[in-house]
């Protein structure tokens, strides 16, 4: 299917796919005049990079283990479980500092408008 076909059934603008493209994340074959045809499968490797794109993780990330998700977008070998845990702790971790910068941020504000600390975080 060309490009346009694909952007069509996944809904992923053709300029996204070109950007998977260049990640290494999809690989189209080429016609001799340089036209893009991605096989029947595009749509669901499309799908898989957005399911993992939407679980937070980078490309050069899904690019190590796109091989390894397989069946549904969901689905993944067991042997990516550390990996992802490792993420999962990373996004974890960043919650938490944001969750701290929020309340430090909050009580500034409140010291600026003369409200309590309580009044600021709601």
């Amino acid at each position: 299917m060309k490009i346009g076909e694909l952007s069509k059934e996944t809904g992923v603008a053709i300029r996204l796919l070109r950007y998977y493209e260049e990640q290494g994340l999809l690989v189209p074959d080429r016609t001799p005049g340089g036209q893009r045809r991605y096989g029947s499968d595009a749509p669901a490797v499309v799908r898989r990079i957005r399911a993992l794109l939407g679980a937070g993780l980078p490309t050069r990330v899904i690019a190590e283990v796109l091989d390894c998700v397989c069946g549904s977008e969901a689905e993944i070998e067991p042997c990516l479980s550390p990996l992802l845990v490792a993420r999962l702790d990373e996004i974890d971790a960043r919650i938490h500092d944001l969750q701290g910068a929020r309340s430090s941020l909050a009580a500034l504000v409140a010291a600026t408008e003369g409200k309590s600390l309580a009044d600021a975080t709601g």
